[in-house]
């Protein structure tokens, strides 16, 4: 059995995939639990929690929205740090380089953790964030849910510490471009901007993580068995 952290998840889901296979698994975030349960812990994954002798640690949502390259634009002009053209709405520039700050420091925080199997999921990096990562950071893994049994597009970033990268386990057809159920696995980018945007875009796949649990779990058992014979 192993100890599991996942950071940064409200849903549940991360959380419950890995519970499945009968691992101590506990979740953490600013915000409670959705589904209610005592074995999620309401706090900053900066302030020391880190430090208490996972086995695997998954941060499956960390603040990304500066980090990431469709949040460049808000946060700098041509080139590096210069101006932008213009900010979002009732937004300052102090406050979205609070907002990139924090990104970075959440982010690194949970790779330079002491735990020997990390796993931080995030959309693809602007430059700006991608000049301030740890100097051991790898190239990513991009997986799509549907390679998993889950009817929809949406390219999940993962980089990896001493885990593999996940292979894919039911990989659906894909629908016509441009079809009905085409549009339906595009439903997290058709939505307009709002908070139930965010909120599915903040969850998930279930059979993304079903394969993660099973995978990452299952190469760290048999990594451990092997050292020790």
């Amino acid at each position: 059995m192993m100890r599991v952290l996942i950071a940064c998840e409200t849903s549940g889901i991360a959380r419950r995939a890995f519970s499945a296979l009968g691992h101590d698994v506990w979740s953490c975030d600013l915000e409670p639990a959705e589904d209610g349960s005592n074995r999620h812990i309401i706090c900053d994954v900066r302030d020391g929690i880190l430090c208490d002798g996972w086995d695997l640690l998954a941060c499956m949502h960390p603040p990304c929205t500066r980090l990431c390259r469709s949040g460049r634009r808000w946060m700098s002009g041509p080139g590096k740090w210069t101006a932008p053209k213009s900010l979002p709405r009732g937004r300052t520039l102090d406050d979205l380089r609070d907002e990139f700050e924090t990104g970075v420091e959440v982010f690194t925080a949970c790779w330079t953790a002491p735990i020997d199997r990390v796993a931080i999921e995030n959309p693809e990096m602007n430059d700006l964030a991608r000049d301030r990562m740890p100097v051991d950071l790898p190239s990513p893994q991009i997986v799509q849910p549907f390679w998993f049994g889950e009817p929809a597009y949406k390219a999940t970033v993962c980089y990896l510490r001493g885990l593999p990268p996940l292979t894919e386990t039911q990989r659906l057809p894909e629908p016509e471009r441009g079809s009905d159920e085409w549009k339906r696995w595009n439903r997290v980018h058709r939505m307009p901007p709002g908070l139930e945007r965010t909120r599915l875009r903040s969850r998930s796949y279930p059979g993304m993580m079903r394969a993660a649990a099973t995978q990452w779990t299952t190469a760290a058992t048999e990594r451990d068995r092997y050292g020790n014979a």
